[in-house]
């Protein structure tokens, strides 16, 4: 046995044929088939877990899911017909149960269905009794079994009522039957005339209707297992039609023409809101339920087109093969008959929007056929697949995503990665052709002329690759493009060539029988092993290349040295297709035909030594390990890529003294450069604009802003006086009040005092005549309460006497009640005893009698019917007897169930503390689990981590070196340098004296205005002084006409001392204001002087900053100048090597021509 052994880790790929083959086993982990195995994918960490299938199976069919979630049901054949149901809850899936028909003869189970409390399970099998099973799965127990269709008629689903475990469901092509399950037997509740129509799938949405999809694009809804109305699929439409005569007429009436380009509905689901359907290839479909008990189309998602396809309609034509919801019903998932698994989040839905909604890749786009072609290289971690699907995809084994992808016309029949990673060589129908691998696409650069190639393979260094054309191989060369050998030998097709580790050699193997090893550089044999009853399919060298292995159709794997074989290890009656060898040499791995990988030890063993692990569901077709012995690939024809992890017995890891060293970089065109660099230079310019933009607009709002301030501040002044004006007023006011108070206060006491004294008067009067009153009264009580203590006395006595009586009397009784209890009790337990014997006995007697008829059932059937009818009514007999006796223990039960309640209501109260235990338990494993997955996590970034340091070691080294070779040219740089550190310098102190200046325009314009404001109202006080000077003198001439009159002259000036002393006092108030305002304006040339201390410091920070941001700019310019300078090199360098390995080739080949020449010297000679 061998110590090293592969573990599976991540598989790409889907299993079709395989009825409800997607399904959520908790809301992040999706279980679906893949090869011969259940794959559970975690959606959010992006890992997979296996549950590999039988060793032996013929085919997997069908799964079902538990409605809680925690079991699964794999529909295989064996031997026979078996469904094994698996535990999802336990780490590895631990299997549970097997359970198969028994004597009833089923090739293999179609379709299956679990009930909604999990204990029951329903299969139903196929050609050619189409018998439906009913089984108590937890104990492999057969309830009933029914047939229920012909051959004419298949079945393409079974299902349990979910409200109601006995009912189940089961339609097909001219067939919707409900059987409900009752005494034994499964017996048919409805019968529906529906012969003409083709039922694909069904789905329970209550507990007596069903809607039901057909091959014709129809939705027919069942109640109580009859047809009443079909539901319009078009979504304008939102009524149903309710008349069943109208609906069946409809569905009898349909043109054979138009049923043909109707949509088939091949899969439904129900959900809270309505039910989710297929519509036709590349289309799923919304319905929701409407406030008449209807449903109407809400919502359509599409399948995308593929951009990466040359023939984008692939996509559309996919037809849904089966789709599955998460438990919190957030998202759908689909799978199609191309192989591909498709998601959407209903929860992202919305109605309301008409936008097309699309689905996504689940994971990765997987091959939709058999893989033709596999291959690895050395400096990165890929994988390079070709299949019949016309497909080319570059998959990444450590972080397992699919990196590039590209669809073509012509089927790829085989497929090369270059030791780098950046090239790959295809063998296509038409041509084989050399391609880029570049940033997002797969491009074509050099086409050669070599039709319908399986086979090709770049040597281990690169410079050269292998081609076979027919039945000769043809070596061509990296470097020139050129035929260099032509290899000939194989009298019929190649299936393998390998390289050695060297180059120098190459092995191939063919269906005629002959094993080669070619020398590369002569372009003869060096050896060779011819047997032509066996037809090789694979070969490969040992680890040290001096021994060839090979596996063919006559089912050894054998070992070739020199012209013989040494060994052979039989295969066990399988053939062997595909063998790969660890570069360890400790381990030689083998693919089958039927799909699985085994582990052979190294040296071969002489007996069979080897693990066996299940994989595939299609024979091998390659197999590949990567260069550090960490990973094995295998691929098969049933189109799945399979990622294995080496490890040894302790689950480690093997130690190899290679150290592989994955590299980073990719191939990028020049036009795709130069448009990426010029998107870059736009996106700098206009960042920059926008920049500039952003700084004008927040110099104007901080200008505004900084009015804003000063005008608030100003109406803050403003009312913070007219406050002060209004405090001083409420403070007399206040005062005023005080005063008014206190007198009325005063009065309030003293009229206070003399009511109080007259009170006080009153009341002691009345205080007098009240106490005379108490000492009455308490006389009168203390003669009351002394008679009725007597009274109480009496009484007491009395009660005593009787409750003494009533005692006596009532234990008397109850001493009666629990002697006829216990006799009760006793005469039970004897006729139940009586009755588990009589039951006992009945099922002995039944049991001896029926080993006796099965004993007498092979020699004479007829006796056997009369024994049978014997048997049942011997059992009627003792049915009734049995019925008689129950009813008498149901009349003795009867006092005796007031008795159980409070027993029945205890274990109930124990239950539900089981099921909270349970519960705790469930999140302790769930915890655990969580925190290994943590653990493994931790761990493989620790890897990583060191792997890292690894490379950074390598690349501080190369940067020491390139430093090194950068100090000569380093002085020119430095004179650069400064020159632009000055001009810099120079730029930056412009830009601050501009903004300096910039700001000291706005403290002046801000001045000015003040100042015009400050003249505009002195102007005003000198004309309104002016316009007062005037009417004054106008007043006083008119006076002095008034002289002769002097009453007259009188009142006129005691009107003008009336009018202008007022004015005069308004002009001193003004005065006042004027020395107000002079103190305000002195309070504001303080805060303007604290704003320019603030704006100083500001523009001090700011001139900090650009320092700072400078030095930053200085450093990243002579960063990138290094690196440009770096690359420069790095293309000399390259150059230069290309330059070296063009000489070595033409002085090999002046080499090889010299010598003969010289023999034909010789030969002249």
């Amino acid at each position: 046995m061998t110590t090293v052994g592969p573990q599976s880790h991540f598989m790409f790929g889907l299993r079709t044929g395989v009825s409800n083959n997607v399904c959520f086993s908790d809301e992040q982990t999706l279980v679906f088939p893949a090869g011969n195995n259940c794959v559970c994918y975690n959606t959010v960490q992006r890992c997979q877990r296996f549950i590999p299938g039988s060793e032996r199976s013929l085919g997997m069919h069908a799964l079902a899911i538990s409605a809680n979630r925690r079991y699964l049901a794999v529909s295989e054949r064996v031997d026979k017909a078996t469904i094994t149901v698996f535990d999802l809850q336990h780490e590895q899936g631990r299997k549970r149960k097997v359970v198969t028909a028994g004597e009833i003869p089923v090739e293999r189970f179609v379709c299956m269905a679990f009930s909604s409390d999990s204990k029951y399970l329903i299969g139903q099998a196929a050609d050619p009794e189409w018998t439906l099973v009913l089984w108590l799965w937890e104990k492999q127990k057969i309830l009933a079994s029914v047939k229920t269709s012909t051959s004419n008629n298949p079945v393409s689903q079974v299902s349990f009522n979910p409200y109601n475990n006995m009912q189940l469901c089961v339609s097909g092509a001219g067939m919707f039957k409900l059987f409900h399950y009752a005494e034994g037997t499964l017996k048919q509740s409805s019968f529906p005339k529906v012969e003409t129509i083709n039922f694909l799938c069904h789905t329970w949405m209550t507990a007596e209707r069903l809607i039901a999809g057909t091959d014709t694009g129809r939705l027919l809804v069942f109640e109580c297992g009859e047809l009443r109305r079909e539901i319009k699929t078009s979504p304008t439409s939102e009524h149903e039609q309710t008349d069943r005569q109208v609906g069946t007429r409809m569905i009898k009436n349909t043109p054979v023409e138009e049923a043909s380009t109707v949509c088939r509905i091949t899969a439904i689901l129900s959900y809270s809101k309505g039910f989710v359907c297929s519509m036709g290839p590349g289309s799923v479909c919304l319905f929701e339920k409407t406030e008449e008990n209807s449903y109407r189309r809400i919502r359509e998602i599409k399948i995308p087109l593929d951009p990466l396809s040359d023939d984008g309609s692939s996509a559309v034509t996919q037809e849904v093969y089966s789709m599955c919801l998460s438990p919190a019903e957030e998202t759908l998932v689909v799978n199609t008959d191309r192989r591909q698994l498709y998601s959407i989040s209903l929860s992202a839905v919305d109605v309301a929007k008409e936008e097309q909604l699309h689905f996504e890749f689940l994971s990765q786009p997987f091959h939709s056929k058999s893989i033709t072609g596999l291959s690895t290289c050395l400096w990165k971690p890929l994988a390079a697949t070709s299949s019949l699907d016309c497909s080319i995809r570059i998959w990444n084994y450590e972080t397992k995503l699919l990196e590039l992808y590209k669809e073509f016309q012509e089927e790829a029949y085989s497929v090369s990665l270059h030791p780098t990673g950046l090239f790959v060589l295809v063998g296509f129908a038409d041509k084989l052709r050399l391609m880029n691998l570049v940033l997002d696409d797969i491009r074509t650069f050099k086409e050669f002329n070599v039709r319908g190639c399986r086979e090709c393979a770049f040597s281990n260094g690169g410079h050269m690759f292998a081609a076979v054309n027919g039945n000769i191989i043809q070596i061509y060369s990296v470097m020139s493009f050129t035929n260099i050998l032509t290899l000939k030998g194989h009298n019929g097709k190649i299936s393998a060539i390998k390289w050695s580790v060297d180059d120098r050699r190459l092995v191939s193997c063919g269906m005629d029988g002959a094993v080669y090893e070619w020398n590369t550089q002569s372009g003869k044999r060096e050896s060779e092993s011819v047997l032509k009853s066996c037809s090789y399919t694979d070969v490969a060298f040992s680890s040290d290349c001096t021994t060839t292995l090979a596996v063919g159709s006559d089912l050894t794997l054998k070992e070739i040295q020199e012209y013989q074989v040494l060994r052979e290890v039989p295969g066990d009656g399988v053939a062997q297709t595909a063998i790969a060898v660890s570069h360890s040499g400790r381990v030689v791995f083998t693919g089958t035909s039927s799909g699985a990988i085994r582990a052979v030890k190294y040296p071969l063993p002489i007996q069979k030594d080897w693990t066996t692990h299940q994989a595939h569901c299609g024979p091998v077709s390659k197999m590949v390990i990567t260069f550090d012995d960490q990973f094995l690939l295998t691929a098969s024809e049933d189109g799945c890529l399979l990622i294995w992890k080496i490890i040894d017995k302790e689950g480690r890891g093997l130690k190899n003294s290679r150290h592989v060293i994955h590299t980073k970089e990719i191939l990028v065109t020049k036009s795709d450069l130069e448009e990426k660099t010029q998107n870059m230079l736009e996106l700098k310019m206009h960042l920059e604009e926008l920049q500039m933009e952003n700084e004008y607009q927040l110099r104007l709002k901080d200008m505004n802003y900084n009015e804003k301030i000063r005008e608030i501040t100003d109406n803050f002044t403003q009312q913070i006086e007219a406050l002060q004006t209004t405090q001083q007023v409420l403070k007399t006011e206040m005062e005023k009040q005080k005063c008014g108070h206190q007198e009325s206060f005063a009065e309030l006491a003293g009229k206070h005092s003399k009511e109080l004294e007259d009170l006080e008067l009153s009341y002691s009067q009345k205080l007098i005549v009240e106490h005379e009153r108490f000492q009455e009264i308490q006389l009168k009580l203390e003669r009351m309460q002394k008679s009725y203590e007597s009274q109480l006395q009496s009484a007491e006595d009395h009660r005593v006497q009787a409750l003494e009586d009533l005692t006596q009397s009532y234990e008397a009784k109850v001493q009666e009640k629990t002697q006829l209890l216990a006799q009760c009790q006793e005469d039970a337990k004897q006729q139940i005893l009586e009755y588990k014997e009589l039951i006992r006995q009945v099922e002995e007697d039944e049991d001896k009698m029926i080993h006796k008829v099965e004993i007498k059932y092979e020699m004479k059937l007829l006796t056997e019917k009369e024994t049978n009818t014997s048997l049942k009514g011997e059992s009627t007999i003792l049915g009734q007897k049995v019925l008689g006796l129950q009813k008498q223990i149901d009349d003795k039960c009867t006092d005796i169930n007031k008795l159980k309640q409070e027993r029945q209501r205890l274990l109930k109260l124990i239950r539900s503390l089981e099921s909270d235990i349970d519960d705790l338990k469930r999140q302790i494993a769930g915890h655990e689990k969580t925190n290994q997955d943590k653990d493994k996590t931790i761990a493989s970034l620790k890897k990583k981590n060191q792997e890292l340091e690894k490379l950074k070691f390598v690349l501080d080294f190369h940067c020491t070196e390139l430093k090194k070779q950068i100090e000569p040219q380093q002085d020119e740089i430095n004179e650069k340098k400064e020159r632009i550190h000055q001009l810099q310098e120079d730029l930056v102190q412009s830009e601050k004296r501009d903004s300096q200046q910039k700001l000291a325009m706005a403290d002046l314009r801000l001045k000015l205005r003040t100042r015009d404001r400050e003249l505009h109202k002195q102007m005003q006080k000198v004309k309104h002084l002016e316009t007062h000077l005037q009417r004054f003198k106008s007043d006083l001439h008119n006076c002095v006409g008034l002289i002769q009159q002097p009453k007259t002259l009188k009142d006129s000036v005691q009107r003008m001392y009336a009018y202008y002393v007022s004015e005069a006092k308004q002009v001193e108030n003004n005065v006042v204001d004027e020395d107000v305002q002079k103190a305000f304006y002195c309070y504001r040339e303080h805060l303007e002087k604290t704003v320019s201390s603030l704006k100083t410091r500001l523009t001090k920070s700011a001139e900090e900053h650009e320092r700072a941001y400078v030095r930053i700019m200085k450093e990243n310019v002579t960063l990138i100048s290094e690196i440009n300078e770096l690359r420069k090199e790095l293309h000399l360098v390259r150059s230069q090597a290309k330059d070296y390995k063009a000489q070595l080739l033409t002085n090999k080949k002046a080499n090889k021509s010299r010598p003969n020449s010289d023999q034909g010297l010789k030969k002249e000679s």
